[in-house]
């Protein structure tokens, strides 16, 4: 924040905030200590008796203008499903002129002792600790004492937030239920903030008045706006698999700055901007477009350039030399204090990392932009009210004849055109130096495919021999790479994947592509499965999924009202060809699927063939789109619980008579 601004702000006014409705602390009833459930959820392990917050603008001790934001909750927990709900975690910001501060702490647990007496624990102030996440956050933390089954835990603590730019959002929905959960907030009138509300919940309680003359200062004087905000037996939230941030669909509300007014000049100061100011901004910034312009590179660059012979081997070399010249710290941003530094240092940001390679492909006369973006779990960017602090990620795209390409050089796992998953978060904001920005999608062009064949032949010992060859394309390569590369050699990821599969003894392996990121990964094992103890039946059965079958439907929901997010679009191909001994035959196969989805959203395929003492099954899992809307749901699920039941079919064989 510009502290010029901040300081003219300081003489405004001073605060004379009614009191906020908090409700008691350390108060309880007996019938809450006792109860075993909770009545409108009774599968809860968990669930919020009351919560309240409250936000002020007022003046601080530091003479500046500072938010004041007040939790207070009280949670009954039914069983130790539920302990980790009193471990606390509270982040704040400490970076340069913005650090925050958690003070006024207090926490209890109140349970019925072995007696039957009722004891209240008090958390040891010496139990607080402060620990630095990363050189922008930090967080406090506690435990909460004597946790156990039927217990009550409460706690408060107040933020204080320098300035009024960063105005405390409030999530009426959390993983377990709410009896009751409220949030204050008292704004001077010298402030506009626009409130947007999420989620399909509606506020049970909303509340707004004018609070005359709340704040004075050196005769200055301002009305306060009053809003309450409520919601009454609020529902948990289910996260289940393929979901980005949980908040994205959490009912809550958030505060956007609009404008504020000096009351001593009348200037109204404009913050919501067009897209056009954050354009401006960015590309005249020392963090953004001031480190791509200074052509830094080029000295970098001459020898990294100079056997390619056309555009897409020059960014692929540029693109390699970033990834293995800056190690990413595991920092996310969309800036940079010195992309030279970085290189230096061989260390750095997201925005170090990817805004030294715009510079460095412009630099080698490729046409690149950098993209903004919110990672999955930073949450959808309200594109209403452009913010420039609502994304945390900035990737480059590169154009390359008619050909464009979302890179992210902080992996050196990551292929040219790739974006981890972390990235495949709807849109990205492109910002040109030539042109206004715009929106463009993240996953268009990112798959993953795997394709497994298994070649078998039934030994008069029972036991299976013959080989296992895997294709891995795109992501599913980058993962497969990411967990060998884990390991010292391929030697030792070999002998750990023997380790963990049941029954089965690899006695060979060879691996092609693993270090060309633009190729299939290929991985070819000679396998020795133990089956059977040796041929003394008759008749035998076998399930053909041997690695991998599906048995848990990830979709469990009676319905889900937000989407299904698979980041990507999939193709998994299985097959096993089996060799019988001679005298037996197949007696019984597994029916044939061929199972779609609605708009062309993907199928389930199987495929049997028996000849002689000879058989083959093959099956392919394919969902050809990333995201799937919350109507589309049912069958999803559905196709799971089928996939399931198909994978369970066996084939029987037996000898002939």
């Amino acid at each position: 924040m510009n502290k010029f601004l901040l300081n003219l702000l300081v003489i405004i006014c001073v605060a004379t905030l009614a009191q906020a409705q908090d409700f008691p602390f350390g108060k309880f009833a007996i019938e809450e200590l006792q109860q075993k459930s909770y009545k409108n959820d009774t599968s809860a392990h968990a669930y919020v008796i009351n919560e309240f917050g409250s936000t002020r603008i007022d003046m601080g001790n530091n003479e500046h203008i500072n938010m004041f934001f007040k939790y207070h909750t009280k949670v009954k927990i039914f069983d130790s499903k539920a302990f980790d709900k009193g471990t606390v975690s509270i982040s704040f910001r400490s970076y340069e002129d913005i650090i925050e501060d958690v003070t006024d702490i207090k926490a209890t647990t109140t349970y019925i002792d072995d007696n039957g007496a009722v004891q209240v624990a008090e958390l040891d102030p010496k139990k607080i600790y402060t620990t630095t996440i990363n050189k922008y956050w930090k967080e406090v933390k506690f435990a909460l004492p004597n946790l156990r089954n039927g217990c009550i835990i409460e706690y408060s603590y107040t933020k204080i937030i320098p300035g009024f730019y960063s105005f405390p959002s409030w999530e009426f929905q959390d993983d377990i239920p709410k009896q009751y959960s409220e949030y204050e907030v008292h704004i001077p009138a010298f402030w506009t903030y626009n409130a947007s509300i999420r989620g399909s919940l509606k506020l049970t309680k909303n509340k707004a008045e004018v609070e005359r003359e709340c704040f004075t200062s050196h005769g200055a004087k301002c009305d306060c706006s009053f809003m309450v905000y409520g919601i009454k037996d609020v529902p948990a939230m289910i996260a289940e698999d393929y979901m980005t941030a949980s908040k994205n669909f959490l009912s809550a509300i958030y505060f956007n700055l609009q404008e504020y007014v000096n009351p001593f000049t009348g200037v109204k100061q404009r913050v919501t901007k067009e897209w056009a100011d954050i354009d401006f901004n960015l590309k005249h910034s020392e963090y953004f477009g001031s480190q791509i312009k200074k052509n830094l590179m080029k000295p970098y660059l001459l020898p990294v350039i100079a056997n390619a012979n056309d555009d897409l081997s020059k960014a692929i070399a540029v693109y390699q030399y970033i990834q293995k010249t800056i190690k990413w710290n595991n920092i996310r941003s969309t800036g940079s204090e010195n992309i030279r530094k970085a290189l230096d240092t061989h260390s750095g940001d997201c925005g170090d990392i990817n805004l030294a390679l715009v510079a460095a492909l412009k630099s080698a006369g490729i046409k690149t932009d950098a993209v903004l973006l919110s990672t999955r779990d930073n949450g959808i960017v309200n594109r209403l009210y452009p913010i420039e602090r609502d994304f945390d990620y900035v990737v480059a795209k590169a154009t390359i004849g008619t050909d464009e390409y979302l890179l992210d050089a902080t992996d050196p796992l990551l292929a040219f055109g790739m974006l981890p998953m972390r990235c495949l978060n709807d849109q990205g904001r492109v910002i040109s130096f030539d042109k206004p920005s715009y929106w463009i999608d993240l996953g268009d062009k990112q798959r993953k495919t795997t394709t497994s064949a298994f070649d078998l032949t039934l030994q008069s010992n029972g036991k299976l021999t013959g080989s296992l060859v895997t294709y891995s394309s795109g992501y599913d390569a980058y993962l497969k790479r990411l967990a060998i590369k884990k390991f010292n050699s391929t030697d030792e990821y070999v002998e750990n994947l023997d380790e963990r599969l049941n029954h089965v003894k690899i006695i060979k392996s060879e691996f092609g592509n693993l270090d060309s990121l633009d190729q299939p990964l290929s991985e070819k094992y000679e396998i020795e499965i133990d089956l059977y103890n040796g041929l003394n039946h008759d008749r035998m059965a076998f399930n053909p999924i041997i690695f991998d079958r599906l048995v848990d439907n990830p979709f469990k929901l009676q319905d889900r009202t937000y989407p299904v997010d698979r980041g990507m679009p999939s193709t998994a191909r299985y097959n096993i060809t089996m060799h019988l001994p001679a005298g037996y035959g197949i007696e019984s196969a597994p029916q044939q699927a061929n199972i779609g989805l609605p708009n062309k959203g993907g199928r389930f395929i199987t495929d049997f063939i028996g000849e002689g003492n000879n058989f083959s099954y093959s099956n392919v899992i394919q969902f050809d789109k990333a995201i799937y809307a919350p109507e589309e749901y049912p069958y999803l699920k559905e196709l799971y619980n089928k996939i399931i039941a198909s994978e369970k079919a066996e084939i029987v064989f037996k000898k002939k008579s």
